[in-house]
């Protein structure tokens, strides 16, 4: 059975916009994993003390700026700057993975250079953080229906990356709905990628709404997901088309089985 974890951003929004409050309304609904976004928009002590009074453990949040940093002539201590915000707020909070993303590239730069150029602010933010406890993974997102010019729109970029940097610390997100919606096949990335992914997020396709919602076999996506070896949490990251509580109940049922 896979632990399931709501995305407060945009599940459970019927509790308010605090996202502690969104936290109490997840716990209700019987979660014991969160994930959110950025930390840097929310309440920390709302947030902080509802971790603490329902035991809810959030799984991941976001470090910014997301993709406008490699742009030619900016500076990147921003990026870097946001990313050791995002590391000091999930050691604060109890998450154990700060998300990354790898901008849209430097135009007129070629692709391995540009990788190369993720390749060394990452693996910078590695060593600055080593010993913290906190692990990064970077999210490949599909640039054909909703990021496009992303510079890792495929899964097989990522792992590229996070082979280069060669660290333990160092993984990527699988996201089944960006790597579905790009034309991957679900098995063949996850067995390119094995060793690697470190973090997983669903959402139906098309439409990026609620599991059963759009064309995916869930039944067999998980079973494949099952197969290649992961077996930590799988966030929720979709837009639900119905109320919270209701667009739950297929994907629930199918991770129970998986």
């Amino acid at each position: 059975m896979y632990q399931l974890s709501a995305n407060i951003e945009l599940l459970f929004t019927e509790a308010g916009e605090d996202a502690g409050d969104r936290v109490r309304a997840a716990a209700a609904a019987g979660f014991d994993a969160v994930e959110m976004w950025f930390s840097t928009d929310k309440d920390l002590d709302s947030l902080e003390k509802a971790l603490a009074d329902t035991g809810v453990q959030l799984t991941s949040l976001l470090a910014g700026p997301r993709m406008g940093y490699t742009f030619p002539g900016t500076d990147l201590a921003p990026a870097h700057e946001g990313l050791d915000v995002a590391v000091e707020h999930a050691r604060r909070l109890g998450c154990p993975r700060v998300v990354l993303a790898s901008g849209v590239g430097f135009p007129g730069m070629n692709r391995q250079r540009n990788h190369q150029v993720v390749i060394d602010m990452f693996g910078e933010a590695v060593e600055r953080h080593r010993g913290s406890g906190v692990e990064f993974v970077l999210e490949p997102v599909n640039s054909r229906v909703d990021h496009p010019g992303a510079l890792t729109d495929r899964t097989e970029d990522a792992v590229a990356v996070a082979r280069a940097i060669g660290d333990d610390s160092f993984g990527i997100l699988y996201d089944l709905y960006h790597s579905i919606a790009q034309g991957e096949d679900p098995a063949t990335e996850l067995a390119n990628a094995a060793g690697f992914v470190k973090y997983v997020q669903l959402a139906d396709a098309p439409g990026r709404h609620e599991p059963g919602s759009g064309d995916v076999d869930w039944p067999a996506q998980l079973a494949v997901l099952r197969a290649s070896g992961y077996d930590g949490p799988i966030g929720l990251e979709y837009f639900p088309a119905v109320e919270t509580t209701t667009s739950i109940e297929y994907i629930r049922s199918v991770a129970a089985q998986a």
